[in-house]
């Protein structure tokens, strides 16, 4: 494999020499086939660069930038099908928070009684300073309503795991960054739209219930399938015989669902018996995949790859859409995004700070902040049909978060700090 990686940079130069010449010779077709060759081959060669090893999802997100920006009519429609459709968005977010769910444990929750103060800390600077900063940004630079929605809306999401492997490299508290993310994922459904009617109300509409039913779809039916997994792996023989009760329910309350749900005239009665039928497919859906996962164990290593495909689609869908407004406004959004992840990581470690946090759980809440979950408000505008403005903040701010992320970690993990000296 590092044979193929290593040839793979040899063509990245070669790559890189044909874009510069269809640029000077201002022919369209080279320097975009060549742009997107430097692109792919960057990204599958880095790992040869044990330096750059880290990196290489980043440039996976980044060629999908590239791929978007140079062939926006190549992802609009694939065989007659939307590539923007609403319902293909739902399932494809599903599947990627279904990934990053199986990365989470219900033992994950148990350290929370003794990290409280942490975790109290942790989700007052997510939901405050990122929220606001986004609101002040879009004060600053005056972007387009829906444009200025996405990033508030980004800066309103929960953090993602993105923060916990950040958190893993640069050795500070892990325990603490788990639960943090837990925790600002379960409340995200009502904080989230909370923040956004709030600061984003004035840009666009904003429907409390709506965005609220979309967030529990998109993050917490498939986190609560993970769970629910996670429950029957562990599980004795009588709290398994329980649960497949439960599951047989589930999937009756769902045929139920399906077919009660049209004659409700109610909207709001209407929305929480849809509601209720997502939450009985969490438990099918967990059951599902504890079955496939016993009769394919390969499939726990196959899911982190399907939820990167998912974010690079995300991305390069959401680039296509977006690409005349990236014209104009990226690199102020560029800017944007670099400007709210630094808030983000500096009044995260000292706030902490000063809240009496010792150095290593500061770093840990200073990642816990100016990280966001992109899959999350990429799945919230898609669900608005708004990718190509409400979604272009994810866009954008993705890669550069998963780039000032890692090497952040990386400076923090060369610069531990030492027993018994934490608080200093």
């Amino acid at each position: 494999m590092k044979k193929l990686q290593q040839i793979s940079l040899l063509l990245c130069v070669l790559a890189l020499i044909v874009t510069l010449w269809g640029i000077i010779q201002n022919n369209s077709l080279l320097y975009r086939f060549g742009g997107l060759g430097t692109a792919f081959t960057l990204a599958f060669g880095i790992a040869a660069i044990e330096s750059l090893k880290g990196y290489q999802y980043t440039t996976w997100i980044i060629t999908a930038v590239v791929a978007g920006m140079l062939f926006p009519n190549a992802f609009t429609t694939w065989g007659g099908v939307n590539l923007r459709d609403k319902t293909l968005i739902l399932v494809i977010i599903q599947l990627v928070m279904l990934g990053m769910g199986t990365h989470m444990s219900l033992n994950d929750f148990k350290g929370l009684a003794t990290t409280g103060k942490g975790v109290l800390i942790g989700l007052f600077c997510h939901f405050s300073v990122m929220p606001l900063m986004g609101f002040l940004l879009t004060k600053i630079f005056n972007f387009e309503p829906e444009i200025a929605a996405g990033i508030i809306l980004i800066g309103s999401c929960s953090s993602g795991l993105a923060s916990n492997v950040m958190v893993y490299l640069a050795k500070a508290n892990l325990v603490l960054s788990v639960i943090v993310t837990a925790m600002a994922t379960l409340v995200a459904p009502f904080l989230t739209p909370l923040l956004m009617q709030t600061l984003a109300g004035t840009l666009i509409k904003i429907n409390f219930m709506d965005m609220m039913m979309e967030i529990i779809k998109i993050v917490l039916v498939p986190i609560g399938a993970a769970l629910f997994h996670d429950f029957l792996k562990n599980s004795t023989a009588l709290q398994y015989e329980k649960a497949l009760k439960v599951v047989a329910l589930s999937a009756i309350w769902i045929g139920v669902v399906v077919f009660f749900s049209n004659l409700i005239q109610n909207l709001e009665l209407k929305q929480s018996f849809v509601l209720s039928g997502f939450i009985a497919g969490a438990v099918v859906a967990g059951f599902v995949y504890h079955w496939l996962n016993k009769k394919f164990p390969i499939i726990d290593k196959i899911m982190p790859y399907i939820s990167m495909f998912g974010i690079i689609y995300f991305t390069t869908v959401t680039t296509a859409a977006g690409r005349d407004n990236l014209m104009k406004v990226g690199f102020l959004l560029f800017l944007a995004s670099v400007i709210h992840n630094a808030a983000g990581y500096f009044f995260g470690y000292w706030l902490s700070r000063l809240f009496g946090m010792d150095k290593n759980s500061s770093r840990t809440i200073a990642f816990e902040v100016g990280l966001q979950n992109g899959g999350m408000a990429s799945g919230l505008a898609g669900s608005m049909g708004k990718l190509g403005t409400v979604g272009l903040a994810a866009a954008v701010f993705s890669p550069w978060m998963n780039i000032s992320g890692s090497i952040l970690a990386n400076y923090w993990r060369k610069r531990q700090v030492k027993e018994g000296n934490s608080n200093n």
